[in-house]
């Protein structure tokens, strides 16, 4: 089942349901207003929208609609929490060469996990606003889960069990920020400024033999200005799986339906297939030459980040989104109908 959130000038969209090409949608709010709403009450809503998703698959009816990626808000507008992680560590020991520095040996036995931001996410097709390009914008192309409710304390084996949904994101960082953040240690705050994600969200029975239970196999696209960047496979080097990070953030506490769990830059060991964020490309520069030669993200710069299936067909349709200043920021979340 594929599920998207369509803006109605509310804080929290409209739930719809998305036919597995993208096509077509159909707005799914007289069985739950939102997808947190459905979250909130999985069991019982879920095979309600099943069914409408394989009725549109099957037959649009007359209340189908054309989708289009531009009317998405982020697939859930905002969440009650949003962590972060580094579950590939090649791209934290590349990070940490570049610098003279090594990962350490707790780094290595447990995820890196931090809580960002989450009252207000990114639309896939949104602009990424900034009051400034001098503070080292980069992209951190990533997959992230949707959980249900998870105990507190639940071993990693039961772990996977509470994934409900997956979908792409961009882990936004602004790198000149993140140092001095870093320094005062309490993690970052000015450094995560957004995030954005997929216009859809998928279960994972969704994406058959590429969903293991634990990992994603499938190539992951990113492009900066046209030029690809990288293409590593999300599933290739993940040295910490999904339900290993969640069994590491309900470690002490337990977790709200409607939580948000990412892997950070997917990342293989294989420089040849590139990278999926400009700082580990600039590392692998230093590491190589001495000297970082690519830039950061400047006004005008555009990012697409996208998954496609075996048959070239997009998955979770593509975050493609142009970097602005902040004063030419549109109404957030707004209609065209109500700009």
């Amino acid at each position: 089942m594929k599920l998207a959130t369509l803006k109605d000038e509310t804080r929290d969209g409209c739930l719809t349901v998305v036919s597995r090409n993208l096509k077509f949608a159909i707005k799914a709010d007289d069985i739950a207003p939102t997808l947190q709403a459905a979250l909130d009450d999985w069991d019982y809503i879920s095979p309600l929208l099943t069914t409408r998703y394989e009725e549109l698959n099957a037959l649009p009816s007359s209340r189908a609609f054309e989708f289009d990626t531009a009317q998405c808000m982020a697939p859930l507008p905002r969440a009650f929490q949003w962590l972060g992680s580094a579950a590939y560590l090649s791209h934290a020991e590349r990070a940490r060469k570049a610098r003279g520095a090594e990962l350490t040996e707790d780094m290595r036995r447990d995820p890196i996990m931090y809580q960002a931001a989450s009252d207000a996410f990114v639309g896939a097709r949104d602009d990424l606003c900034f009051d400034s390009d001098e503070t080292g914008i980069d992209i951190e192309a990533a997959i992230a889960v949707i959980t249900g409710d998870v105990p507190a304390g639940i071993k990693r084996e039961r772990a996977g069990e509470h994934v409900l949904l997956v979908m792409l994101a961009n882990d936004v960082k602004l790198r000149e920020l993140v140092t001095a953040d870093l320094a005062r240690g309490y993690g970052l705050l000015h450094g995560k400024p957004v995030s954005s994600f997929s216009p859809c969200v998928v279960t994972p029975d969704e994406l058959g033999a590429a969903w293991d239970g634990r990992r994603l196999h499938r190539p992951l696209a990113v492009h900066v200005n046209d030029t690809l960047l990288g293409r590593p496979d999300a599933g290739t080097n993940m040295d910490f799986s999904f339900p290993r990070l969640i069994a590491h953030a309900a470690g002490t506490r337990s977790l709200r339906a409607g939580s948000i769990i990412g892997s950070g830059s997917v990342a293989n060991r294989d420089a040849a297939v590139g990278v999926t964020c400009l700082a580990e490309k600039r590392a692998l520069e230093i590491i190589e030459s001495g000297e970082a030669r690519t830039p950061f993200l400047k006004f005008g710069d555009r990012v697409k980040i996208e998954m496609l299936d075996g048959d070239g067909n997009t998955i979770f349709g593509a975050i493609d989104q142009a970097v602005s200043s902040t004063g030419a920021r549109a109404k957030p979340n707004a209609s065209p109908e109500a700009e």
